[in-house]
């Protein structure tokens, strides 16, 4: 769930109205949301006490179970201080839409690109389709430069365009269709110029998991799951920091520990930040 990797080492349950929002939003049946929210306690320590309150509001459908739960999770990471206006990218899979929520833009293109046509005039309104996605695409990286209303108002018409194009290619018309119901995810990007059009670096990130998983067929336990997730973290973790992971090890089981938590290193990058190593100057 993404809301408990968010709560930072915090273990309590938080019935906030984000939290009831988030469950309504996920079709928590109307009975259980009911019963949650007339409950008069809004804060649970662990999550023996929240699941006993589960179980006095006779939830056993694990489906159920893991909405109430994933929004009181979330109640708990706000109550904590998270900003709700924080974005996260995804490639729209359920589990990471909460808080401000955008699509990458590459995940987007790619359903279009998995489209084949069955003859010329097809494949060529795909590759149609195509370029005029990346055009738009390399418009809104411009517009991050120098954001502006103007060009905010003049991007989201290229965008109904774009998706509303009816062509020879009936798969192609339903996936633009379908695209254009995300549109005020993928068009986020004006509102916050901040956030990336894309989750390229995420997936990077668990591109290791991955090819991991399909040679050795994935993990038999759960604690072959937790070592192998562990040592990957580890490994990444020392690499990004610029520590060699061989060393790392030799020093941690010799016991010598000459190199420091790498955590403390963390801490020192977030305050020293590495230098560029072209600086712009103009």
């Amino acid at each position: 769930m993404a809301p408990r990797i968010l709560r930072a080492g915090n273990s309590d349950y938080v019935l906030k109205s984000d939290a009831l929002d988030y469950m309504r939003a996920q079709k928590l049946p109307r009975a259980q949301l009911e019963g949650l929210a007339a409950n008069k306690k809004r804060s649970f320590a662990s999550e023996r006490s929240w699941k006993a309150v589960l179980g006095a509001l006779n939830f056993t459908d694990e489906r159920h179970i893991r909405i109430a739960t994933e929004g009181a999770l979330l109640g708990s990471v706000l109550e904590h201080g998270l900003n709700p206006e924080l974005v996260i990218v995804s490639d729209d899979a359920g589990q990471f839409d909460v808080l401000r929520h955008a699509l990458c833009w590459v995940h987007a293109e790619r359903i279009v690109n998995k489209l084949v046509g069955f003859n010329q005039k097809q494949r060529q309104a795909v590759q149609e389709i195509r370029t005029w996605i990346w055009d738009l695409y390399a418009d809104l990286k411009t517009y991050k430069q120098a954001p502006s209303d103007q060009k905010k108002a003049e991007l989201e018409a290229p965008f109904d365009e774009i998706f509303g194009t009816k062509s020879c290619f009936v798969s192609l018309n339903l996936t633009l269709q379908r695209i254009r119901q995300n549109k005020s995810e993928l068009l986020l990007v004006l509102e916050r110029p901040d956030i990336p059009l894309h989750n390229n670096l995420s997936e990077r990130d668990i591109r290791e998991y991955v090819k991991k998983r399909k040679i050795s067929g994935s993990t038999r336990s759960a604690l072959g799951r937790r070592c192998r997730d562990t040592f990957t973290s580890l490994k990444k973790t020392c690499r990004k920091l610029g520590i060699s992971f061989w060393e790392y090890l030799k020093d941690r089981v010799s016991g010598k520990n000459t190199i420091p938590p790498l955590t403390d290193l963390m801490r020192q990058r977030a305050r020293n930040p590495p230098r560029p190593l072209v600086e712009n100057v103009a």
